[in-house]
């Protein structure tokens, strides 16, 4: 029996959180665009005792398309966006690896970052959930014993609250 009581939903950004919709990759900030209804339900969740954490994989640091500071540009409008409809991030984890560079245990479908933060956070993976758009999303939640959630790219996420809550 796990004892750990804190609940977390695990959202990949990409298509989940904002849309990926002309682009493969968001390489500056002015192209950060929420999701409809994301900020919405994202509060919903959190109202509801969840923990809302970020999983990303952002290969195109490898691919020397953006730098460290040019994500941490991104994570700020996206973390001030959020805000103003009074949802708090309690941390995002990325990958800053691509498979055409080496290999890393972090890049999803590698559970490695999932795994930082149940220890860090005492999440019980069995009360939680991560979302994602892509098969590397969900075999990185099974990966860790999270209950996947799979949803299609930039779609609203309102109707999942029925599962989620």
């Amino acid at each position: 029996m796990d004892t750990r009581s804190t609940r977390a939903v695990f959202l990949d950004r990409d298509g989940v959180i904002n849309s990926d919709q002309d682009l493969y990759y968001v390489t500056h900030p002015d192209q950060f665009v929420l999701n409809e209804g994301i900020g919405e339900f994202l509060k919903k969740l959190q109202d509801a005792g969840y923990l809302l954490i970020i999983i990303t994989n952002q290969g195109g640091i490898a691919k020397g398309l953006y730098s460290h500071q040019t994500l941490a540009e991104i994570h700020k409008k996206m973390l001030q966006q959020l805000s103003s409809y009074g949802v708090n991030i309690a941390e995002i984890y990325y990958c800053p690896h691509h498979p055409d560079y080496g290999k890393c245990l972090c890049r999803k479908p590698e559970s490695l970052l999932i795994e930082k933060a149940l220890a860090r956070f005492h999440i019980n993976p069995q009360q939680s959930f991560f979302i994602g758009d892509r098969e590397s999303d969900i075999q990185a939640a099974i990966k860790a014993g999270i209950q996947p959630v799979r949803t299609e790219p930039n779609e609203n996420l309102m109707k999942y609250l029925q599962i989620l809550l």
